[in-house]
């Protein structure tokens, strides 16, 4: 029998049963399995890929909705991926129009590399910001976290930080954020008279800890959330921080981490994202915002 055409093949929904087959495209484009992250992104939205006929998947790329679920306030794109060996045949772009258009008027976002940077401005998508990828073994010498005190979070925490990461995201994350202690390492909160001013979370990623989110009332007190979450891991460091926040991303650097990538900010249907960016520091992923 003929081998189907690619544009042929239909986009179906992926579940977590596909954790393996998206593990194995993203090896097939040189990128880490990340099967820990692909878990959560496969949970808390929803996956769409094209099967491949010889076995595999030929693309894949994940959503995830925030506000109510009858109409969202924003959804984030994340890990698109085409297999190699069907790379440059429109497939990508297949895809894309696909959730473009399955998503009606809910704003959509997504961090695009260098690479695929062109494809998302071809489809309407506009560079509204841009975030600097971090790595490295923190080195704390020098650092004193000052007045700011920061501690394990506890079950009971959790309605608080879902009520301040709504403030400062600007939309319903409930489904991430309730996530967070059996997806993280580690979650801290900042604490001033009983009141939290800030959280993350230290999840882990092949031989690193993502820090992720971090959200914060000022550098300081992203400033000591991050060095706290370090202290608790021997692994480097990982984080996406916006660009905005120079302060944090020179003392990041002056602390042992050191700048890797740099991915644009992109937004369709809206100019800016919501929330108070000056309190939003760092993404749960750049995959899902």
């Amino acid at each position: 029998m003929p081998t189907p055409s690619l544009a042929s093949l239909p986009i179906r929904r992926l579940t977590l049963r596909d954790l393996t087959a998206c593990a194995d495209l993203s090896e097939d484009r040189g990128w880490p399995r990340e099967e820990h992250k692909w878990g959560l992104l496969l949970a808390a939205g929803k996956g769409y890929g094209v099967d491949d006929p010889e076995g595999g998947l030929v693309a894949a790329c994940v959503v995830t909705e925030y506000g109510p679920r009858a109409q969202p306030a924003l959804a984030a794109i994340g890990m698109v991926l085409v297999a190699a060996r069907h790379a440059r045949r429109g497939v990508g772009r297949r895809l894309m129009r696909y959730i473009v258009s399955a998503m009606g008027t809910t704003p959509l976002t997504l961090h695009a590399t260098p690479f695929g940077r062109p494809l998302y401005e071809e489809l309407g998508f506009k560079v509204t910001g841009r975030a600097e990828m971090l790595r490295g073994q923190f080195a704390p010498a020098g650092y004193r976290p000052g007045a700011v005190t920061t501690r394990a979070a506890t079950g009971e925490d959790l309605p608080a930080i879902v009520r301040l990461d709504e403030n400062v995201f600007g939309a319903d994350r409930t489904h991430i954020i309730t996530r967070l202690p059996a997806f993280s390492d580690q979650l801290r909160v900042a604490e001033e008279d009983g009141r939290i001013t800030g959280y993350a979370a230290a999840w882990p990623n092949m031989e690193t800890h993502v820090v992720g989110p971090l959200i914060a009332r000022d550098t300081a007190t992203a400033q000591a959330l991050l060095a706290s979450l370090a202290a608790g891991t021997g692994r480097p460091l990982r984080t996406d921080i916006d660009v905005r926040h120079g302060e944090l991303l020179n003392w990041a650097k002056d602390h042992g981490l050191a700048s890797v990538a740099s991915n644009a900010v992109m937004t369709y249907g809206i100019t800016e994202l919501p929330g108070d960016w000056s309190r939003r520091f760092a993404p749960v992923t750049v995959a899902a915002t």
